[in-house]
């Protein structure tokens, strides 16, 4: 069964959304500023960000070895 284009779609969207954020994060991170908690934070937003990072192209990956 294809999967229907939009979910393709969505998924390369989220994709490029996903990897915006985090550079911010490690400049935040690497500039010494934050406090404990908040630089804790950050490194939780970024482990779970890598995780739907991984999510998505496994996802990706797999529609588009479905449509060859």
């Amino acid at each position: 069964m294809s999967t229907p284009p939009n979910e393709r779609r969505s998924l390369e969207a989220e994709l490029a959304e996903i990897r915006g954020p985090d550079r911010g994060y490690w400049r935040e991170i690497q500039s010494g500023s934050p406090r404990r908690t908040r630089r804790e934070q950050l490194e939780w937003q970024i482990r779970e960000r890598e995780k739907r990072l991984a999510d998505v192209r496994a996802r990706l990956a797999a529609i588009r070895a479905e449509t060859r």
